[in-house]
């Protein structure tokens, strides 16, 4: 099966009735990412495949620790046949180390999921996630790190982890932009 549907299949199974709204959220993640198609190349179903599943460890029957990087990577890894870049790159997607130490957790995050050493599309996913709104919608990345921290407040753990990883995921952002403008040009 071509990975696109069955990562689709998959994420629509976990998210579409329990999350309707993080649903829409995946689903617009991974049109960013179809449209960075030719930035990547070869890599650009494995990046469509990470947006649409980066949230399934939102899903209550998968929420083990509560940090749904994590929680999803463990479900891909020891339930599915994905691929251990794609475990890897939904683990670590935007900067999740960061909210893994809020958490207590970077160690076994950093143990279970190395980060992949692949700039491009690490940067490409953090890229995607935050210009697309809870809702599915394209926004800036000013207006999305807004939308976090007014949802979860800024001394929440989420609020203390933007905060933290505000300066590397607008520069992800940034890095993708340029290499959007010089592919335009």
């Amino acid at each position: 099966m071509d990975l696109t549907v069955w990562a689709r299949e998959l994420a629509a199974s976990l998210l579409a009735e329990p999350l309707p709204r993080r649903w829409a959220h995946s689903q617009g993640v991974a049109a960013r990412a179809g449209s960075l198609a030719g930035l990547l190349g070869k890599d650009s179903e494995l990046l469509w495949a990470a947006a649409v599943l980066h949230d399934i460890g939102y899903t209550p029957s998968l929420a083990a620790t509560g940090f749904h990087p994590l929680d999803g990577a463990r479900y891909l890894r020891d339930q599915t046949a994905a691929d251990e870049r794609l475990v890897r790159l939904v683990a670590n997607h935007s900067c999740a180390v960061l909210e893994a130490k809020e958490r207590g957790l970077r160690e076994q995050l950093e143990d279970e999921f190395p980060l992949l050493d692949h700039p491009a599309l690490v940067d490409a996913l953090a890229y995607c996630d935050m210009t697309t709104t809870p809702d599915g919608e394209p926004t800036t990345v000013d207006a999305r790190l807004a939308e976090i921290l007014g949802r979860y407040g800024v001394d929440s753990i989420v609020g203390r982890f933007i905060r933290r990883a505000e300066p590397e995921l607008r520069a992800a952002v940034h890095r993708v932009e340029v290499r959007l403008a010089s592919v335009g040009k």
